[in-house]
This record gives structure tokens, C-alpha cells and sequence, in this order.
């Protein structure tokens, strides 16, 4: 009987938490936020990526070259421009429905990994 105390007791306190944490949570969107992740395009830690090499037909040179299309570097983002690319969908760049704490997690995952800031162009 102690045991079966104790066990309850410390699964209690246990799960008690939240389930996942907001770094978790945070991943987790990044990885697969409704549909597609954002690490598809922009890698893993937000540092752009290759998404497609391509060959397109130069009505100049009459020739056929190759392209690439590639996904911007977005770990160095400050928030207002994270969260516009985020919710307002333009080129490529599907929009998602998340909610401001989850966009604001995300953002706070992703610009981890950039320590120092500065925006590359």
C-alpha cells in the first residue's frame, strides 16, 4: 500500500508540469507547424537552404540555365518582420495560421540559434 502511495504521490507531482516545454513546444512547430516545417526551407537552424535547382530557358542567350531558388536566412530576424513573414503569405512563403504565443515561441527558437544578430543581406 505504501508503494501504490508513493507511485501516485510522484506521478503527481510528476505530470504536474507542463507536459512539453515552450523549447519543445517550439521545435516542434518549427519542424512541422501546420502542414510543412519551416526547416524544410530554411534548414535546421534557420540559416536558409537550397530548395530547388531548376533550368530555365534565357530568351537573350537562347539558352537554358540553371537557377536556383533559396530560402532566406530568417534566425536573425527581428520579431515584427518574423511575424509578418509568418501570417502574411507572399512569393513562395505559405502564411500559417498560429497564435501570437505560438509565433512568439518560434521566434524565440529560432533566433537561439543566432547569438549574435546581425542581419546578413
Amino acid at each position: 500500500m505504501k508503494f501504490i502511495t508513493f507511485f501516485l504521490i510522484f506521478t503527481t507531482f510528476a505530470f504536474s508540469s507542463e507536459f512539453i516545454t515552450k523549447n519543445e513546444y517550439a521545435k516542434m512547430l518549427y519542424k512541422n507547424p501546420r502542414g510543412i516545417g519551416c526547416n524544410k526551407c530554411h534548414g535546421d537552424k534557420g540559416g536558409g537552404a537550397l530548395i530547388v535547382k531548376y533550368k530555365a530557358f534565357n530568351k537573350k542567350s537562347n539558352k537554358y540555365e540553371e537557377r536556383s531558388l533559396k530560402a532566406p536566412r530568417i534566425n536573425n530576424l527581428d520579431f515584427d518582420r518574423f511575424k509578418s513573414a509568418v501570417t502574411d503569405s507572399k512569393g513562395i512563403m505559405p502564411s500559417y495560421f498560429l497564435t501570437q504565443n505560438e509565433i512568439l515561441n518560434l521566434f524565440e527558437y529560432i533566433t537561439s540559434f543566432n547569438k549574435d544578430k546581425k542581419d546578413e543581406k
